[in-house]
């Protein structure tokens, strides 16, 4: 196991060194300069030339490639990833100042999305008949209807409507309910997709599970169906989802981008949109950095756990 989860270690590390270095190469590609933009207050404004070279030299940009490329990979190493351009603060002090929101967004659609996918799942299997039918349809649906879709259509019936919860911001944690009611409806939107897609899975895998010899053997033994439901079927069954539930809420930080954006939501996601629009190098790098590893780490941790529950896995 410790040789399994040292592999697994290398080859995240080797991702991260591969992110960091394809975001510092397409950021240098891609059209404008952030000198340009701040020197002139903005895209669209005008600069001279000496005020453009005078905050190319502050910014560090009038060095070459290589150098930049090497101050930057020793700047993440040290844990220094600069200076944002826009906010004159260390890139860490604000990221970390909105990383919390956005962990907490997906780690709040998560709990929704895992609970409630692996629940009908598991129910629809399990009756099969009438329920399997509309459970399959239902998130057959569900998975085909954009997230920002799903936003607009409930913050115009839940918020607009019926006033249930605020259409969009944040409210601190010093108004408990307010906080839980702004998570809602971003959390939700979020959880729809995920929560189909792991119903689907569960649903899948307990189906062919029911079909094992051993599942027979223990209805010979005397074992109760829900016992052998709840101690065998399930638990196999569980072992394929996990690796899906893993890349599923790696991707639900990439679909925050949007929802933040729609709900107004001070997370990552939205500090991205804005860095990219200011050309702010720092930020995106910065931004980009932490979402990779997050998402690197998670699937590291995934593969871990289905190397425990799959002895299989880890010796292959």
């Amino acid at each position: 196991m410790k040789s399994f989860i040292l592999k697994r270690l290398g080859i995240g590390v080797g991702l991260i060194f591969l992110v960091l270095t394809l975001i510092f190469l397409v950021l240098r590609t891609v059209p404008g300069d952030p000198a340009q933009v701040l020197a002139s207050g903005g895209l669209t404004g005008e600069a001279t030339p000496e005020a453009v070279e005078q905050m190319r030299k502050e910014l560090g940009l009038d060095q070459p490639v290589i150098v930049q490329y090497g101050s930057y990979l020793f700047g993440v190493v040290t844990g220094d990833l600069g200076d944002s351009f826009q906010y004159h603060e260390p890139v860490t002090a604000v990221i970390m100042e909105r990383l919390p929101n956005t962990l907490e967004l997906v780690a709040f659609a998560s709990i929704i999305g895992i609970g409630f996918g692996i629940v009908i799942g598991s129910v629809a299997a399990r009756r099969g008949g009438v329920l399997d039918s509309i459970v399959a349809a239902a998130t057959s649906l569900a998975i085909s209807i954009p997230v920002y879709v799903l936003a607009v259509v409930f913050i115009y019936y839940m918020s607009l409507q019926l006033g249930w919860f605020p259409a969009g911001g944040f409210i601190p944690w010093s108004d408990p309910a307010g906080h839980l009611q702004s998570l809602v409806l971003p959390a939700v939107c979020l959880a729809i997709p995920l929560t189909s897609i792991i119903a689907r899975m569960t649903r899948s895998s307990v189906l062919e599970t029911q079909q094992q010899d051993w599942v027979r053997t223990g209805h010979s033994w005397g074992l109760s169906a829900r016992k052998v439901f709840t101690s065998h079927i399930l638990r196999n069954a569980l072992t394929p989802v996990v690796t899906t539930i893993g890349l599923e809420i790696g991707l639900m930080l990439g679909s925050t981008v949007l929802i933040e954006s729609i709900f107004a939501y001070p997370g990552m996601s939205a500090l991205l949109v804005h860095a990219i629009n200011a050309r702010d190098y720092p930020i995106v790098q910065g931004v980009v950095i932490t979402l990779a590893t997050m998402f690197i780490v998670l699937n590291i941790c995934v593969d871990a756990l289905y190397g425990i529950l799959d002895p299989r896995a880890r010796k292959g």
